[in-house]
């Protein structure tokens, strides 16, 4: 299977997700004018992965500076699959970072962590320097 590869936009977030090493990657910010026709590819490509995985562990480090509410709505589908994975017994470990004196972003990650039952989910201080 191919990467998922999309390059960061003005209001597009950096996406790499390599099915070789397990490894999702999303980092950026997110507020395209259309976040479902932005993500569908995204969520299509996750979709299939995750169908001939197998029990591979998978790791999803998450960094968005900033994403509005659509996109938000596409993040808790993308969370919902990963949860649906790990329900049926695939190791699945996502690390959401954030920046120290970024509030909205820990508020954030905590309630999408809320929301994982079966997924192990970190929250990861990055401070200025790092």
């Amino acid at each position: 299977m191919e990467a998922f590869v999309r390059e960061r936009g003005k209001a597009t977030p950096w996406i790499h997700f390599d099915p070789e090493r397990n490894h999702l990657e999303i980092k950026g910010e997110s507020y395209p004018e259309n976040s479902a026709k932005f993500y569908s590819p995204m969520l299509e490509w996750l979709e299939t992965y995750l169908q001939q995985l197998g029990a591979d562990p998978i790791v999803v480090d998450m960094e968005l500076i900033y994403f509005n509410s659509s996109s938000s709505k596409i993040l808790m589908n993308f969370f919902d699959m990963l949860e649906d994975a790990a329900k049926e017994g695939v190791p699945v470990t996502v690390n959401w970072c954030y920046h120290e004196d970024n509030d909205i972003s820990l508020e954030c990650g905590e309630e999408f962590q809320e929301d994982l039952e079966h997924a192990a989910f970190h929250l990861i201080q990055r401070t200025s320097n790092a």
